[in-house]
C-alpha cells in the first residue's frame, strides 16, 4: 500500500478539486438567501455557509488523506505536525458573500514541509477555478495563465480589499505606495490574487491576514511566475504576521517593498 503522504501533485489537484466542488455546493445553496450572521472574536462575520462548506471539505480529507493535517478557518487546526497540511478557507470574502457580491471564493493551500506545493482560488459564482502547482505552472479553468511583466511601481496596477483592513501606520505605507502606482483598486477579496496570477493586476498588498487567507493564493501566484512574501520579503508560512505583498516580478516586488518601508 502506498504512503498516503506521498501523493503526487496530480493526486493533490484531484483532491483539491473535490474539496472545491463540495465547498461550492454548500456555499451556493446559501448564497443570496437570508442568513444568520455571527460575529467572531476577530470581528469578521461567519455564516452557516462557511461552516457547512468547511465541514464538507474536512469529510473528504478524512476519507481520502486521513493522516494529513488541516488548518481551517472555521473548525480549527488538526495534526499540524503532519508531513502535509491542507489550509482551507471555505468562503474568503464573507462580507462579499453576505452582501450578495460574487467576488468571494474558496481557498485551498497544500503545505508540504514549509513549501506550498499547490494553491487554488475557486470562484463559485463566476465559475472560475484557478490552480497553481509547484513546478507545473498555473491555470484558469485548465487554460495556462501567467503574471504580467511589469517591473516598475509607476506602471503597476495595485489592488487591496479595503482601507479598513489596515492599521493607521500600515495604511500610511500602503497609501504612499499605491499613490505612486498607475492605478489602484479596492475590493475583490481573494480575486485580486487571481487577477495577479492572470496578468491583469501587478501588485496586491494587504495586512491583517491569516494563513488560510494567503497560503492558497501564494501557491497560485508562485506557480504563475509571481512573487509573494511578507512585507519584509520573508516566505509566507503558518506563523507569518499577516502582512502580504504579492508582485508580478522580482523587480516590482523589491521596489514596492522599499516604498512600504520608507
Amino acid at each position: 500500500m502506498s504512503n498516503p503522504n506521498s501523493s503526487p501533485t496530480s493526486d493533490l489537484s484531484t483532491i483539491a478539486q473535490a474539496l472545491a466542488d463540495a465547498a461550492g455546493a454548500q456555499s451556493m445553496h446559501y448564497f443570496r438567501t437570508p442568513l444568520d450572521i455571527v460575529t467572531k472574536a476577530d470581528e469578521s462575520p461567519v455564516t452557516l455557509a462557511d461552516r457547512a462548506a468547511e465541514t464538507a471539505m474536512r469529510e473528504i480529507l478524512g476519507a481520502r488523506v486521513p493522516a494529513d493535517g488541516i488548518y481551517g478557518e472555521e473548525h480549527g487546526p488538526e495534526r499540524l505536525d503532519a508531513e502535509r497540511i491542507w489550509v482551507l478557507d471555505p468562503i474568503d470574502g464573507t462580507r462579499s458573500f453576505i452582501t450578495g457580491s460574487p467576488l468571494w471564493g474558496t481557498l485551498i493551500g497544500v503545505l508540504q514541509g514549509a513549501r506550498v506545493v499547490l494553491g487554488m482560488i475557486d470562484m463559485p459564482v463566476l465559475k472560475e477555478r484557478w490552480i497553481g502547482r509547484a513546478g507545473q505552472g498555473a491555470t484558469r479553468d485548465g487554460v495556462p495563465v501567467r503574471v504580467s511583466t511589469c517591473t516598475e511601481v509607476a506602471k503597476a496596477r495595485i489592488v487591496t480589499t479595503s482601507p479598513d483592513i489596515f492599521s493607521p501606520a500600515d495604511w500610511q505605507a500602503f497609501d504612499r505606495l499605491s499613490r505612486q502606482c498607475a492605478m489602484r483598486r479596492f475590493g475583490g477579496d481573494c480575486y485580486g490574487y487571481a487577477q495577479l496570477a492572470g496578468g491583469t493586476i501587478d501588485l496586491v498588498v494587504e495586512t491583517g491576514l491569516q494563513p488560510y487567507d494567503y497560503l492558497g493564493p501564494a501557491g497560485l501566484i508562485e506557480a504563475a511566475g509571481g512573487v509573494i512574501t511578507d512585507w519584509q520579503g520573508q516566505p509566507l508560512g503558518l506563523k507569518s504576521d499577516g502582512r502580504v505583498i504579492a508582485a508580478a516580478t522580482p523587480e516590482l516586488h523589491r521596489q514596492a517593498m522599499a516604498v512600504l518601508a520608507a
